[in-house]
């Protein structure tokens, strides 16, 4: 399944708009469908649009590194200018540190290969 990086400039539009029109649509967006569902049931009272309101000033207080651990699996994007870094190559460039830092015996072999295999799942 692909996952999409989720910004938080459009949940924060959204969620605001949630408090004029149809509420739980921030909620589709940020990958909780059961809740946009619920917003949408309880569309004709009140608390959705509440809701709505104050998760848009949650958002609007996080920085983007808190936005990105609670809804982008703590990645982002990198930019650098108006291109983005290759991750590939900066994950490469860690991996071989973090064999230098195995090799001066700093790490162990067993941290080594978690840390690799971290490093590993962020390229995919």
């Amino acid at each position: 399944m692909l996952i999409k990086y989720k910004s938080r400039s459009v949940a924060v539009i959204l969620a605001f708009a949630g408090t004029l029109t149809i509420s739980g649509l921030h909620k589709f967006y940020l990958g909780q469908p059961l809740w946009g569902l619920l917003y949408v049931l309880l569309s004709w009272t009140p608390i959705p649009r509440v809701a709505s309101a104050i998760e848009g000033v949650w958002y609007l207080a996080q920085d983007e590194e808190a936005f990105n651990s609670n809804f982008n699996s703590g990645k982002s994007v990198i930019k650098s200018g108006t291109s983005e870094v290759n991750p590939v190559k900066t994950v490469a460039e860690a991996l071989r540190e973090l064999d230098s830092l195995r090799q001066e015996g700093l790490i162990s072999e067993y941290e080594f290969e978690q840390k690799r295999r971290q490093m590993l799942d962020q390229i995919s």
